[in-house]
């Protein structure tokens, strides 16, 4: 989502260069004398016949020509036509900030006149005012919607991560589902049955318990951004944690509606019960043959960690796609559907692919690129922190890795210097089956700190059973979202005299 929301500015940086002679003069002329305009005045202008307009506060925008160019679609923007944008800013609150108001600033035309001013009678319902509370450890990188990862410190210190300590990853308001009333909706194939399924049908299906990591496309994306800006939420390590989840199998319940894998290139397609302004709900999908897979364990999970989902992880119902990327395991389940091609959702088609260091946000074709799904071998340090000061002697070195795909982490290689000498990590964790190995490995080394040293630069890097291992720097793999970001992870330490 906060692709959307920061590509604005981008967005209006193309409108700017639009050559339209006659509604730049207008505006100009508009800039340098001030026109007044009335609430009913703005709320005629509503359509491109009549030109589209906006306020923000007292001031009066003509936005017409950026209707088209707006990265989450006209019909978002066209919401707003003729009326303000606050109720719709206050969904998307990234939109908020001084560098895109200050491109805002060129569709100025006026002001709203005195009278109409006042504040609204009118009511704005905030989306985010139910959301739950949330943890005060956890390091927020977004309010509105809400994302944030446990500090490092606390990550590894349990093999299953907490429920308040998951990282959260929203992309719209948390909805407030009652289970008494919550059903899934799973569509049937021809001559098949679609089913509507309470919480207690999911209930009736053979309950599965898996335990697995779930990984955000963007963990590690704040590495990305230091050799050069991406676009956005500035995760640092913690965009990954690991749950004990059970539900029903998903291959069950497509079963249970007729469904089979007739067609090697189908998709099973997802949707969830948050939504935008537009009713737009979040949507992905994964390959049929996974999902009809018994052996891949793709879940409808109710519970994690022992306990009904708590609402930020999906309560009552989400995907759980073992050694899939985040961005697959939709939350708030309400529709399951098989179709001959992937998602047309945002997130499955215009977000979350990667591409060459090359392309940048004018040349990109996103029609280009696979989306996300298996995730590369990743691992990171999490003791000691980056920065802190160490005794001499010996220094305890812990982290985790992983693997997607179900590829087991067969090691860890662990350097004080930089990376010219190595040492293997021990690793500690649940004992892992091959092609399965859905859940990290956590890690440790206990070092001797080299005599006369006053800093030490720590480096890790992780290989699976593929032989797969991590690229030793970002730039090579740095992309315009900052997505797979799994260079050598590297702590910068001194040494107490």
């Amino acid at each position: 989502m906060l692709l959307l929301h920061r590509a604005v500015v981008l967005g209006l940086r193309q409108a700017c260069r639009l050559k339209c002679t006659h509604s730049r003069l207008c505006i100009q002329a508009a800039q340098d004398s001030p026109h007044i305009y009335t609430k009913e005045e703005v709320k005629s202008h509503s359509s491109p016949e009549t030109r589209i307009w906006v306020t923000l506060g007292s001031e009066v925008f003509d936005v017409t020509e950026f209707v088209d160019l707006h990265p989450g679609g006209p019909s978002k923007l066209m919401l707003a036509a003729g009326g303000p944008l606050e109720p719709f800013w206050a969904l998307y609150a990234v939109h908020n900030q001084s560098h895109v108001r200050e491109i805002l600033a060129q569709y100025k035309i006026g002001e709203l006149s005195p009278e109409d001013q006042a504040p609204s009678t009118l009511k704005s319902s905030d989306p985010f005012a139910d959301d739950p509370i949330r943890h005060p450890a956890l390091k927020v990188n977004s309010q509105r919607p809400f994302n944030a990862e446990p500090p490092p410190e606390l990550l590894t210190e349990n093999y299953i991560t907490p429920n308040p300590l998951f990282f959260t990853r929203n992309h719209l308001p948390v909805p407030n589902l009652d289970p008494d009333t919550y059903r899934l909706h799973i569509i049937g194939p021809p001559g098949g049955q679609s089913l509507s399924l309470s919480l207690s049908d999911l209930h009736q299906f053979p309950k599965h318990e898996i335990t697995a990591t779930l990984q955000c496309a963007g963990n590690r994306r704040s590495e990305m951004n230091q050799v050069k800006e991406v676009r956005g939420l500035e995760w640092s390590t913690g965009a990954i944690s690991t749950a004990r989840w059970a539900g029903a199998r998903l291959c069950d319940v497509l079963a249970k509606a007729g469904h089979q894998l007739r067609d090697t290139e189908a998709h099973v397609c997802f949707e969830g019960l948050d939504s935008d302004p537009t009713g737009t709900a979040y949507g992905a999908s994964i390959p049929l043959a996974r999902a009809m897979d018994p052996e891949a364990e793709v879940l409808l999970a109710y519970e994690m960690n022992g306990q009904p989902l708590p609402r930020d992880h999906g309560f009552p119902v989400r995907v759980v796609v073992p050694g899939v990327v985040g961005a697959r395991h939709v939350k708030w389940l309400g529709k399951v559907s098989v179709e001959p091609e992937e998602s047309y959702s945002h997130w499955q088609r215009r977000d979350y692919k990667g591409f060459s260091p090359s392309v940048d946000w004018d040349s990109v074709d996103f029609d280009s690129a696979p989306s996300i799904q298996e995730l590369p071998v990743q691992s990171a340090i999490t003791e000691p922190k980056d920065g802190e000061i160490v005794e001499s002697g010996e220094v305890t070195i812990k982290g985790y890795a992983w693997s997607g795909g179900g590829r087991a982490v067969i090691r860890v290689d662990v350097s004080l210097d930089g990376g010219l000498t190595w040492q293997v990590a021990e690793l500690d964790g649940e004992k892992q089956c091959p092609q399965k190995a859905w859940a990290w490995r956590l890690w440790r080394l206990q070092a001797t700190v080299p005599p006369g040293k006053k800093e030490l630069n720590i480096v890790c890097k992780a290989v699976d059973d593929s032989y797969n291992v991590q690229p030793d720097t970002v730039a090579p793999i740095w992309n315009l979202r900052g997505v797979l970001s799994n260079a050598w992870h590297r702590v910068h330490v001194h040494v107490a005299p």
